[in-house]
């Protein structure tokens, strides 16, 4: 806030800052951006500044601290990426020129959000800009890329939808309304995203052009919010905003936070990086658009079979013709980013090199097309040919007027190619005869003085000069130079001559500079005109990035196309193998195992030990699914299956830090979304539900939910446990069957075989698992002890009570504990020993008491027994 006492131009910068008051402000002073107050206390802090007073004798002196003009880019960059905003604030005029205070405005306010110009290693990435709109529950979802344009809407149900948008976009930035909830800001606050506000609006021309397809008022609203927040930050130019387009999460595979995330599959759960994910192996893109594009489509596997069967032919037609596609990726690896090239010339931030980078990637796009015509024998290249428009009129103008290799600077002149204006050709002329005549002029005055290190130098204070060292002073006839400036090691002198040369020399360069830049401009202004013929480029260019990608992918790894059916529920998958772990292991290692449900056949039950590879044979079919919806071809040697609507997934141990819940109570919620949203064309992945709670609740949960499944949804389930009690159902459950991974001991060592097999496992190995772990031996024979006194003491029974028993009906005795009620037997007289251990056992609470603990307790009733 502005103080009575306060300078001109603190008052200037107290007008601005209260205008940005959640950014730091970078307050242009000559060569540097100035930060004070708070700004220049917490700025100073995060970039590692010296933190400086200003009006230091003053009462109450003013902290400051700044950078350098020319580094500012990298300053912004750290303040961006700890989440911060940053307004950067210019001076709007000539401070020469100026009458009292130089005009200064905030010309942008980058924001992570509104990031255009990407650092190298994150080109494949895009950075989202979300905006949201509540009204009764519902949600109204928009986002944009700024730097490709990008922007698309939809309406959301609930805030379970709008989390899982949220986290796959991996949004930094969301802005809001004021209809947005406390309950929504909270989510967003979790979640660690910036939130933005933005609520009054005027409608733009580029803002009605961009909205003009939107029909549903919720997506109007908010995206209405989201454009004027681009407007009010930006502050320029946007005509490279794409047309907004609507989608329905429905339109494609349903795979929510929890699938995406299990199945790692643009992300490694462990290390956050892109190695050892369905995103690594399958690419092999080329261009940084493809690689933006790819992610996209394994976001979004498709759900209608004519278009998964169009991207299946172009990648089996791809996989046929090893050298053409080989000539493909030759031409595509020429092609810069144009998305965000166009982007730039749109924004105006656009310099030389860029456009050199537009200008060959354009170049080869004409052999682009003519490699696709060449393949195009049955017409699967049409819809690509089409859209290849080889925007040519820009090509010709670049090619005619910026330089092969320009300046990063628009403005310091080298931009134009000489013979595109004739102006500017005379300045330049002028501007190189006058510096040969320096150069000659240096070379008579060295000879005429007889100083050959003489040297005729420039500087902007000075203009141009005689320098003469100090050593050489004495040489100089007197009177023949006129004295400008004295250094420690050497004299300046000017001639009016060299004067007048100067002034010519000067005249020309700062004509040249300015006319170079007008004339960018132009060019600039005409590339502007054409940015929708080079988004639309660009898509097709990134389209068939990907389509070679995955037919590069499907033949070095053996993949093969799969028959995909609409209705048929069969699923059948000989020898298939999953994508990563195959890649990590290798082909000699890896142990490939069938997925056999035919018509009639819905859940898999899976057994067998831990480490033994149920996890992964799981993943492996979720992964199978999502690249064959995708238009991949699949690791396996034969694979036909339905088209799939969503994957449900509860795999996995793991705390909500969003939400504060535990590890039993994700889980639950997990399942329990799967229950409510599966359809009989869904597939879900259940991995040891109801091991977060008492033995016996988890297993009564396990088996009431395979119930549902199997009563209710008839989705395609695959459902591991270590319930061996469970594997009576499939006596009870006609479309259930018993499957286990195979494991043997050998000379008392645990070998896994890796396969699947029909039928149940006979034991857990839990022990043996505990032994591989590295537990220390004591333990480990502890362990066996405590095992067989308790396969001595308790008759257990496997049996599982059918449906709607009697609480009384006998049960048959298996060979394992059983968690229900036990057969009833004639009552037998019992001694008083015998009394005080069923005493004692009535009054122990079992549910407190850990697995362990119990087993103790066991152990002591057991030798108690035994004594009478």
């Amino acid at each position: 806030m502005a103080q009575k006492k306060e300078t001109p131009m603190m008052q200037q910068y107290y007008e601005i800052k209260k205008q940005y008051p959640d950014a730091f402000l970078f307050y242009r002073l000559g060569d540097f951006y100035e930060m004070f107050n708070d700004d220049a206390i917490k700025g100073s802090q995060l970039l590692e500044l010296t933190l400086t007073t200003r009006n230091k004798n003053a009462k109450n002196p003013i902290p400051m601290c700044g950078v350098p003009h020319h580094a500012v880019q990298n300053y912004i960059d750290i303040l961006i990426d700890k989440g911060y905003k940053v307004a950067i604030c210019e001076q709007m005029e000539d401070p020469k020129l100026a009458k009292g205070m130089v005009k200064r405005e905030v010309i942008q306010l980058v924001t992570p959000g509104t990031i255009i110009d990407t650092r190298a290693s994150e080109a494949g990435e895009n950075n989202y800009l979300t905006a949201v709109h509540e009204e009764k529950g519902l949600f109204g979802f928009a986002y944009a890329d700024l730097s490709t344009g990008e922007i698309k809407c939809a309406t959301l149900n609930d805030r379970e939808s709008l989390l899982n948008e949220i986290t796959s976009l991996r949004t930094k930035e969301v802005v809001v309304d004021q209809t947005v909830t406390d309950a929504t800001l909270d989510l967003f606050n979790k979640l660690k995203i910036l939130i933005s506000h933005q609520d009054a609006y005027e409608l733009t021309a580029e803002m009605s052009y961009a909205a003009q397809r939107i029909t549903a008022s919720l997506e109007q609203e908010v995206l209405k919010h989201l454009l004027a927040y681009l407007a009010a930050t930006q502050k320029r130019s946007l005509a490279h905003l794409q047309l907004a387009v609507h989608y329905e999460p429905s339109y494609y595979l349903k795979l929510d936070r929890y699938a995406k995330g299990n199945l790692e599959l643009l992300q490694n759960a462990r290390t956050n990086k892109k190695q050892g994910t369905l995103l690594w192996v399958l690419d092999e893109t080329k261009t940084a658009m493809g690689s933006r594009m790819l992610k996209q489509w394994i976001s979004r596997p498709l759900l209608k079979l004519s278009d998964i069967s169009q991207r299946q032919d172009i990648v089996e037609d791809l996989i046929n013709h090893y050298f053409e596609r080989a000539s493909l990726q030759d031409e595509l690896k020429q092609v810069y980013d144009l998305e965000r090239l166009a982007g730039r010339v749109a924004f105006g931030s656009v310099n030389g090199r860029d456009l050199i980078q537009l200008k060959t990637s354009l170049a080869h796009i004409p052999q682009l097309r003519y490699n696709l015509s060449e393949l195009n024998d049955t017409g699967i290249y049409d819809g690509l040919l089409e859209r290849m428009d080889p925007v040519g009129e820009v090509y010709q103008l670049i090619q005619a007027a910026i330089a092969d290799e320009p300046p990063v600077s628009v403005t310091e002149g080298g931009l134009i190619k000489k013979g595109y204006n004739k102006q500017l050709d005379e300045y330049t002329d002028a501007m190189q005869n006058g510096k040969k005549w320096l150069a000659e002029l240096e070379q008579s005055e060295r000879e005429k003085t007889g100083i050959h290190n003489l040297k005729i130098g420039f500087n902007r204070v000075f203009g141009y000069y005689i320098e003469v060292s100090k050593g050489n002073i004495s040489k100089l006839p007197q009177g023949r130079y006129e004295r400008k400036q004295t250094l420690v090691n050497a004299e300046r002198f000017i001639t009016p001559e060299l004067k007048e040369k100067e002034d010519l020399i000067l005249g020309a360069e700062s004509k040249a500079f300015e006319l170079e830049y007008k004339l960018f401009v132009e060019i600039r202004e005409q590339i502007k005109a054409n940015i929708k013929r080079l988004q639309k480029l660009a898509a097709a260019v990134a389209e068939l990035d990907c389509l070679q990608s995955l037919a590069v992918v499907s033949e070095e790894n053996h993949f093969v196309r799969p028959i995909l059916q609409e209705k048929s529920r069969e699923l059948k998958i000989i020898s298939g193998w999953h994508p990563v772990v195959e890649r990590v292991m290798g082909q000699q290692n890896y142990v490939p195992n069938d997925i056999l449900m035919p018509k009639g056949r819905d859940i898999l039950l899976i057994t067998g030990p831990n480490m033994s590879g149920k996890s992964t044979y799981m993943r492996q079919l979720a992964l199978t699914v999502i690249m064959a919806q995708i238009g991949c071809f699949v690791p396996a040697k034969e694979a036909v299956m339905p088209l799939f609507d969503q994957i449900f997934t509860r795999i996995g141990a793991a705390d909500d830090l969003i939400s504060g819940e535990s590890t039993f109570m994700v889980e639950m919620k997990e399942t329990n979304d799967a229950l409510k949203n599966a359809s009989d064309r869904s597939l879900l992945l259940f991995d040891e539900i109801g091991r977060g709670t008492a033995t016996y609740d988890g297993m009564a949960l396990a088996q009431a939910i395979i119930e549902y499944v199997h009563n209710h949804l008839g989705a395609k389930t695959l459902f591991s446990t270590h319930y061996h009690e469970l594997m009576v159902l499939d006596k009870e459950l006609a479309h259930l069957e018993n499957i286990h991974v195979g494991a043997v001991e050998k000379n008392g060592e645990l070998i896994f075989l890796h396969k699947v097999q029909p039928g149940p496992a006979d034991k857990s190995y839990g022990i043996h698992v505990a032994k591989l772990a590295g537990m220390p031996d004591s333990l480990i024979n502890r362990a066996n002890q405590i095992l067989t006194n308790l396969e001595q003491t308790v008759k257990p029974e496997r049996a599982l009570p059918k449906k709607d028993a009697l609480v009384d009906e006998p049960q048959i005795e298996t060979g394992q504990l059983s968690l229900f009620e036990a057969q009833k037997e004639r009552p037998k007289p019992v001694d008083s020993k015998a009394k005080r251990v069923l005493l004692e056992m009535q009054n122990s609470d079992l549910m407190a008491m850990t697995p362990l603990d119990v087993m103790l307790a066991v152990h002591k009733w057991q030798q108690e027994l035994k004594k009478g």
